[in-house]
């Protein structure tokens, strides 16, 4: 009978092992977001994943200030800050530049070790505090898979809404040309995360035009490794 060399055994046991971390090591996720809004625009698009629940807003209560900041100026830097601290959040990606309505962009973010939930924010533009975000979402778990949510508009609760292009960062657009770098808003909101109403016309800002209804934003999040 032929003996089995058992240091061959152990070499391939290990190799086995080896290609089963890798696979687990190289885990990536693409986080398509595509804007079904037909004339508002989104700012940088924050995304990031997550080995368990970290929230980054919950409606129904106050904002945090980097929430706030994303909502407000689409400024997601604190955001970011905030996330790269938490032991538990694996890697933070964003997106550049304004998404246009009807338009897609795709953040890929990697997952050294399992991510169960991916996290996403951005501004509306032009609106004063209107956001997109989705708070522990559960990942895929083989690859090739994809899960799909549809993201109404939050608004943050912390500006009020008059609408106004003093209100409103820029860059330039339609009712507001100028580029609005420093927005002085008058008033206070709610004080808390609530579903937006959307834009009623009530200052600058067109409602014909720049209003929605439903979900503004289509998340597609695939595995691919």
């Amino acid at each position: 009978m032929k003996k089995t060399n058992p240091n061959l055994n152990l070499f391939c046991l290990i190799a086995l092992l080896a290609l089963n971390i890798s696979a687990v090591s190289a885990a990536s996720f693409e986080v398509k977001v595509t804007n079904l809004t037909q004339s508002q625009s989104f700012t940088p698009i924050i995304v990031s994943s997550q080995a368990r629940a970290v929230d980054i807003f919950n409606a129904g209560e106050a904002a945090s200030s980097e929430i706030e900041a994303v909502a407000e100026g689409g400024d997601i830097s604190s955001l970011q800050t905030l996330l790269e601290a938490d032991s538990a959040v694996i890697d933070v990606q964003s997106s550049e530049g304004l998404l246009a309505a009807g338009a897609n962009s795709t953040i890929t973010v990697n997952a050294p070790r399992r991510a169960r939930y991916i996290n996403l924010a951005a501004m509306l533009i032009p609106t004063n505090d209107a956001f997109i975000g989705l708070n522990n979402y559960p990942a895929p778990r083989r690859v090739g898979g994809t899960a799909t949510v549809y993201l109404n508009a939050y608004d943050a609760g912390t500006e009020v809404n008059d609408e106004l292009c003093s209100s409103i960062p820029g860059p330039g657009f339609t009712e507001c040309t100028e580029n609005n770098t420093i927005p002085e808003p008058s008033g206070t909101d709610i004080g808390f995360i609530h579903i937006h109403n959307g834009i009623h016309g009530v200052g600058d800002l067109t409602e014909a035009t720049r209003d929605w209804r439903g979900p503004v934003a289509k998340v597609e999040i695939t595995r691919v490794r």
